[in-house]
């Protein structure tokens, strides 16, 4: 896996810095020498998609407006024939006929992009705009199938083939209990313990949907295919890719994670952008002040 970061090491500040400014005889060469170190890491740090993949997987942490940005650019670099959206259902596309691509409120009302509570439209128009005329492929698992699965598993929504085709039969129990695991925190543990399988299966109702509809798209002649999804879905392990991998072996995938800390050298992704976290609420707060 390769391995971008977008933001310097600390350790750059702590050495460099105190240096400066304990020799002021030596201090211009420092700072040209550290200019020269912030321009040398920013070309390290540009991340730069391989060419000719099926489809590529542009992870974000939802709020964040420099996973965004990344998104817009690699869009814009990789020319979709078509790009895949978890945050959007058909019906809002439907809404888009005769609106001005170019006038970011008018596409966010005509989406009803703040209804459907994702972030400010206003950080995901530039990629809209770089996919140029490539079609916008709506990949958000309806909610009316979401509470069945919750209750019931994958085969509340899937037809037994389907699941036989993508690899989402039951997991093993090792795997099983480290996603109940990722569930639990992600809730701030406030999730009954019943309802982990649960939210399990609808994760991966959700890397099904993402991953059949850049499949179809590419089957389509729409290729490359762009899928614009959360980190978690974007993982090479248990992710979209993941299922590709199964049902379509012969495609080529890469997938970029988005991520806001040094995942470490086995993060499941191809490669992996890490940016400044943005300042937002314990999110976790509001269970603690039910509780």
């Amino acid at each position: 896996m390769a391995r971008q970061s977008a933001s310097l090491p600390a350790w750059w500040l702590r050495v460099i810095i105190p240096a400066m400014m304990t020799n002021r005889l030596i201090r211009g060469l420092f700072l040209a020498q550290g200019l020269a170190l912030c321009l040398a890491a920013a070309a390290r740090a540009e991340v730069v998609p391989p060419p000719g993949m099926d489809v590529y997987v542009l992870s974000e942490v939802h709020d964040n407006p420099a996973h965004h940005a990344e998104q817009a650019r690699l869009v814009a670099l990789i020319a979709p024939g078509a790009v895949v959206w978890e945050m959007l259902s058909p019906g809002q596309l439907d809404g888009l006929a005769g609106v001005d691509r170019a006038d970011a409120v008018a596409m966010g009302a005509a989406l009803g992009w703040a209804a459907a509570g994702w972030p400010d439209f206003a950080m995901y128009h530039p990629i809209f705009l770089a996919a140029g005329n490539a079609p916008h492929i709506a990949a958000a698992v309806p909610r009316d199938e979401v509470g069945p699965v919750l209750a019931g598993g994958l085969e509340a929504a899937l037809a037994a083939q389907a699941v036989a085709e993508w690899g989402l039969g039951p997991l093993p129990a090792e795997d099983q209990a480290a996603r109940e695991a990722e569930q639990r925190i992600a809730h701030c543990n406030a999730l009954p313990e019943e309802m982990l399988p649960g939210m399990v299966a609808v994760q991966r109702l959700r890397d099904w949907a993402l991953a059949s509809a850049a499949v179809a798209a590419v089957e389509a002649g729409q290729g490359p295919v762009v899928v614009i999804t959360g980190t978690g879905h974007a993982r090479t392990d248990e992710g979209a890719p993941a299922l590709i991998a199964v049902a379509r072996p012969g495609l080529k995938v890469w997938s970029l994670g988005q991520v806001e800390d040094d995942p470490g050298p086995d993060a499941p992704f191809d490669a992996v952008n890490i940016t400044a976290p943005v300042p937002r609420e314990d999110p976790c707060a509001a269970f603690a002040e039910g509780g």
